[in-house]
């Protein structure tokens, strides 16, 4: 039996972020904006600039996705490695 996430499902959440001195906004679900509040933590760094290193491997990729597809693809790859 498949059950919803905890919390129940939410919609995207707009938040502002700045990358590279670059204010920007991201929308994500609450759960991707715990899990890099989470990775950020562990790697202890600021959001933003946990953000701002992914956006820098995301813009080398030939075709590169959104950023808010990249985070969420990220999200998941780094949890899938702890």
């Amino acid at each position: 039996m498949v059950e919803a996430p905890p919390g129940g499902f939410i919609g995207p959440v707009k938040r502002s972020v700045t990358i590279a001195g670059h204010p920007t906004s991201i929308s994500l679900e609450p759960i991707f904006w715990r899990a890099l509040e989470e990775q950020a933590e562990m790697r202890l760094l600021p959001l933003n600039a946990l953000i701002a290193q992914i956006d820098s491997v995301r813009i080398l990729a030939d075709d590169p996705p959104n950023l808010a597809s990249t985070l969420r693809s990220w999200v998941l790859a780094a949890q899938k490695c702890e």
